[in-house]
């Protein structure tokens, strides 16, 4: 048995930024839009009027201040309202492939890792552009990694479930050194028309490298424990997929083919959840509250991260003990607690105790308990 260790990590930001004012002015204007085109409809009561948004709306809902986007073109068009990305050729290079190797090569550089040693390439995320060939093998083929790779989902949880199965693998003996990459694409399954969503998420893409600690080169993170668990709810859903041809083949434009979530549920069961879920296992590897140093959670809700912080911590985070990037990234799915420990972990020392912990669809939720050597 090998002691698995986080050795790298990687961070591809791409270069559009969208700020709230101008996403609300944007949509103000298709609510405008709409109202007007529905005008007989609303004051009739078959159709429900297009609410104004406002950049204090957003603030006051989610701690978002702006979010980074791979395409801006169309996201901003009042008669669009989605993102318009070029097609690309079979031969060409994916869009998550692209975002993904970025972030891999970071990693890597980082550890000090030739991507020729790496034997494992985890592509996870919570939408993939294709059903197959997978992503990850790819990216794979692009780094010039060997081995195996293989796609997984489990929504916002990915990073943290694929950081575990790469854990245990390396735990076990069956691979060296592993790269978990997370390519989120999150605004082209967004539903910019909805004022309710219209500002969560943005796109990223970050990459952990994993290897035996004995292999590490330089400043590492041990990983103590992982822990993962699900149980099923419908609260946060997206149908689209191949089956849609077969089922709705007449079916122009629906609601529920995009993003959609129950925030109030969401809210109220995912809390109680999640801060159990880290407070167990953080009891069952011995450890107290005062032995923290860090977390690192999901970028959701900054309301979400500061309610789960008090829980598990017993009393408010001070500055630094729980850090947000939300206000920058908006929410990037599984990227975001991956996004907040790239940032904000070169400054603990040899022996302090954090925890990596993302939630969300599913439900779903993963903790990973590290220690810095």
């Amino acid at each position: 048995m090998f002691n698995p260790a986080i050795t790298g990590t990687g961070l591809f930001t791409p270069k559009h930024i969208i700020t709230n004012a101008e996403l609300v002015a944007a949509f103000n204007a298709y609510a405008d839009k709409f109202n007007a085109e529905h005008r007989d409809e609303i004051a009739a009561g078959t159709v429900a009027e297009c609410p104004q948004s406002s950049a204090d709306f957003i603030v006051a809902a989610s701690g978002i201040e702006q979010r980074y986007v791979f395409v801006k073109d169309g996201i901003l068009d009042p008669d669009v309202m989605h993102p318009i990305l070029p097609p690309r050729a079979m031969e060409d290079t994916s869009v998550m492939a692209e975002m993904g190797v970025d972030a891999c090569r970071q990693a890597l550089e980082n550890a000090g890792v030739s991507a020729s040693d790496v034997d494992l390439v985890i592509c996870a995320a919570s939408n993939h552009e294709r059903a197959y060939p997978a992503i990850a093998v790819e990216i794979q083929q692009l780094l010039g990694a060997s081995g195996m790779a293989f796609d997984m989902n489990v929504a916002c949880s990915s990073a943290t479930f694929g950081i575990q199965a790469a854990a245990d693998m390396v735990r076990s003996g069956s691979v060296k050194k592993a790269l978990v990459v997370n390519p989120e694409l999150c605004s082209h399954h967004l539903e910019w028309r909805d004022r309710d969503c219209h500002f969560i998420f943005g796109d990223v893409a970050t990459a952990t490298l994993i290897e035996r600690e004995e292999d590490a080169k330089g400043d590492h993170f041990k990983i103590v424990s992982t822990r993962c668990a699900t149980t099923f709810s419908n609260n946060i859903r997206n149908n689209n997929g191949f089956l849609r041809r077969a089922q709705y083949p007449d079916m122009q434009d629906r609601r529920d083919m995009q993003f959609m979530q129950n925030g109030r549920k969401v809210f109220k069961e995912v809390l109680p959840l999640v801060s159990k879920h880290i407070a167990d296992h953080m009891s069952d590897e011995g450890l107290q509250a005062a032995d923290l140093k860090r977390l690192w959670l999901h970028q959701a809700n900054k309301a979400m991260n500061d309610f789960i912080g008090k829980k598990v911590l017993g009393r408010t985070p001070e500055p630094g003990e729980q850090p947000n990037i939300l206000q920058d990234y908006a929410n990037t799915s599984s990227a975001g607690s991956i996004i907040a420990f790239h940032k904000y972990s070169a400054d603990l020392g040899r022996g302090d105790t954090g925890v990596i912990c993302s939630f969300g669809a599913g439900y779903s939720v993963g903790s990973v308990i590290v220690k810095r050597a």
